[in-house]
């Protein structure tokens, strides 16, 4: 089904540099197909990794997420393009950090189970030290924070508390893979008009949009636990008012999809599904294929059936 969306579109699906939970590059297939044609403003209402805004033909693509770190990251990527890599090749080598792109792995003497971590560990301490330790919100703070993530557990991005970025050594490291991830994601943004915007949904202005935009929303869900719905996380208010700003949306003739689950873990989101079912006559609902190899919110009942929905209204 890839390989057809692919040459239909004639347009190469790209994986987003930032391994953010819950990214949807493997439902690609089954929702773009489902998206609107002839999209003039696309919005990417909680973009996280970006793996759907960058994906959709539009004449404009709007990336927006309350999460600064993400959208000034990309902001980067776009303005700075082949520099960016040069800073993060920098970082690496200041630190001494593991280069098995250069270097090869075997260089590194350590097994295949630990990975890169217990070489990395001490200086990706003293990296992670310095990043939270600087105050200057300029460049080369976007370059550390990328070059973090890019060492750190699972390629993720989590800070604590009190904003410091807290996750430990992983097992990788700027490989070949990741390098060549991050290139084509950086010539995906360099070659059409993409705008970055931090508001919260519920400031977003819609006055900007017409009736060939398109709104996708994969906010943060109810019931399920992952770090984007760490510390506070999304809450049944936000929830209503998401679902009130989509019904603003639909009467003002602007086209919407909402990816959700209905069911997870044997938890319903009860919100979701009287909204949906009291909408049937306007919305509808399409199940997806649910799988994540990369979630970081498995549970001991991994034979509970999660019901994963696009909810659209056209």
């Amino acid at each position: 089904m890839q390989m057809l969306l692919e040459k239909a579109s004639d347009t190469e699906l790209i994986q987003s540099p930032l391994n953010y939970t819950g990214g949807k590059f493997k439902l690609l297939p089954q929702i773009l197909p489902l998206f609107p044609q002839n999209i003039d403003i696309f919005v990417d209402l909680f973009c996280g990794g970006a793996n759907v805004g960058v994906n959709v033909q539009s004449n404009r693509t709007i990336l927006n997420d309350t999460n600064d770190n993400l959208t000034y990251l990309f902001s980067m990527f776009k303005n700075f393009g082949d520099e960016f890599l040069s800073m993060i090749e920098e970082i690496i080598d200041t630190y001494g950090l593991s280069n098995t792109s250069k270097y090869g792995y075997e260089y590194y003497k350590c097994d295949s189970n630990t990975g890169l971590a217990p070489y990395n560990k001490d200086k990706f301490l003293k990296l992670r030290e310095d990043f939270n330790k600087k105050t200057s919100l300029d460049y080369y703070y976007y370059a550390m924070l990328y070059t973090l993530i890019l060492y750190s557990f699972n390629n993720q991005i989590r800070f604590n508390s009190q904003g410091k970025f807290n996750l430990p050594a992983g097992k990788r490291d700027f490989n070949e893979k990741m390098k060549e991830k991050l290139k084509k994601f950086i010539a995906r943004l360099e070659s059409k008009d993409y705008e970055f915007s931090n508001k919260d949904f519920r400031e977003f202005d819609i006055s900007k949009l017409n009736s060939n935009s398109f709104v996708y929303a994969d906010p943060p869900y109810l019931i399920t636990c992952a770090t984007y719905n760490e510390q506070g996380g999304w809450s049944n208010k936000d929830e209503e008012d998401l679902l009130s700003f989509l019904d603003d949306l639909h009467n003002n003739n602007i086209k919407f999809a909402l990816s959700n689950v209905l069911r997870s873990k044997n938890k319903e989101n009860k919100i979701l599904i009287n909204w949906a079912r009291n909408n049937a006559d306007k919305y509808r609902v399409i199940n997806l294929n649910y799988n994540y190899s990369n979630s970081n919110y498995q549970t001991k009942n991994k034979n509970s059936v999660t019901e994963e929905v696009l909810i659209i209204n056209y």
